[in-house]
Formats: C-alpha cells, sequence, structure tokens
C-alpha cells in the first residue's frame, strides 16, 4: 500500500516574457514518512530547477489507487463511492475513496479510470471527476 504526500515546491521560473517570477507547483511523492518526503522530492525536483527552491509545504493525500498511462500531461482526482447493502439495518452504504488518473483529457480520465477499475467485483459509482494543479507524481521503486 502506498502512502502519498502532496508536496509543494517554490521556486524562480523565467516567464516566456523573460521575466522571473516565483511559482509553488503541487507533487505527489510516495514515501514512509513526512522526512523522507522531503528527502525525495528534493532528489526528484533537483534536477530539472536551475537555482534554489524550497519545499514549502507537505500534506498526507488520501489516494487509495492511481491510474497512470505516461501518455496522458495531467492528473485527475476521482471520487469514488463504494456502494454496499447493510443486511442488519436494511440500508446502502456508500464509502467515498479517491483515486488519481493519469489522463490528457476529462473524456480520457474516465475511460482510464473505468479501465484501471475494470474487473472490480464491488458495485461503484464515480461521483466526481476533476483535474488537479498536480505537475508529477513521484512512486517509491525498487530501483532507487
Amino acid at each position: 500500500m502506498n502512502n502519498w504526500f502532496e508536496c509543494k515546491v517554490s521556486f524562480d521560473r523565467m516567464g516566456e516574457d523573460g521575466l522571473i517570477k516565483k511559482v509553488t507547483e503541487p507533487y505527489l511523492v510516495d514515501a514512509i514518512s513526512f522526512t523522507e518526503a522531503e528527502e525525495r522530492i528534493t532528489r526528484e525536483i533537483k534536477p530539472f530547477v536551475s537555482g534554489e527552491f524550497v519545499v514549502a509545504n507537505i500534506k498526507r493525500a488520501k489516494i487509495a489507487e492511481l491510474f497512470s498511462n505516461g501518455v496522458g500531461d495531467k492528473w485527475y482526482r476521482c471520487k469514488v463511492n463504494f456502494v454496499s447493502f447493510d443486511e442488519k439495518k436494511q440500508i446502502e452504504k456508500r464509502v467515498a475513496q479517491n483515486m488519481l488518473v493519469q489522463a490528457s483529457d476529462f473524456r480520457t480520465a474516465l475511460e482510464n479510470l473505468l479501465q484501471g477499475m475494470k474487473g472490480t467485483m464491488a458495485d461503484y459509482e464515480i461521483a466526481s471527476i476533476m483535474e488537479t494543479a498536480i505537475m508529477d507524481v513521484f512512486s517509491f521503486s525498487v530501483q532507487q
């Protein structure tokens, strides 16, 4: 199971107009602790940022599942409700989980989510799909 942390990194970027402006971009990192998340985002971002940068914020991200395809340039947060029936109380229960899907547009995000959920035995309904500002996702790999 992954432990996801959303890390916001602040740095100076030269705009198309030639002016330097301070930007803050969110990234998602798979780590065990806040300390490891800071170390990992620092290591991952360093080659791509010229000059100094600051890890401005780190917070836990409740992501149950991540569906990446390597093609899309955007990340979509999908809220999926798993539906079950409580026999004792005779009511339907819904348990919401957030999933992150990589896609190039909304329609592809929906298709990728449905593809990722294919074969799921539980009943579910898609409650929402929303584009995020997340720039990239760094999942844990054994090669590190």
